[in-house]
């Protein structure tokens, strides 16, 4: 099976940016932790901080892999354009956030990815990402 773990904005600096919320850990040395428990699976990781790269590269894998899991930053709540490329593939996707978003400021309450995805985990640190991945089991 081949999961793919797509990150947008600013995820590059966990591990860095606002430890209060995101924890100390950077996703790098999360990801390996996850192939090392998750050994079955094919696991592949992409950051980008660009929208279209995003949207690019849901195009590339969404007909090929056996699921993806997404963490669109705040472009969750303000990409139309990342929403219609899911609805768009046939690979499904499941929404996953670090914090609980809906802890947090008003406008992080909407998501573009929410109805086009299989399903949606929130608020379990990065432990999120493993849920996610074991759905596809």
């Amino acid at each position: 099976m081949k999961l793919l773990i797509l990150n947008g904005p600013n995820l590059n600096l966990l591990g860095k940016r606002e430890p209060e919320i995101y924890g100390s850990q950077t996703f790098e040395d999360y990801f390996e932790t996850l192939k090392n428990k998750f050994t079955s699976l094919t696991l592949e990781y992409y950051q980008s901080n660009i929208e279209g790269e995003i949207i690019n590269k849901l195009h590339e894998v969404g007909f090929s892999y056996d699921g993806i899991i997404l963490n669109a930053g705040a472009y969750t709540h303000t990409s139309i354009g990342i929403g219609d490329a899911i609805k768009g593939i046939t690979s499904p996707v499941i929404e996953v956030h670090i914090s609980n978003t809906f802890s947090r400021e008003d406008f992080r309450h909407q998501s573009y990815i929410s109805p086009n995805a299989k399903g949606v985990v929130i608020g379990f640190g990065l432990k999120s990402y493993d849920l996610a991945i074991q759905n596809f089991l």
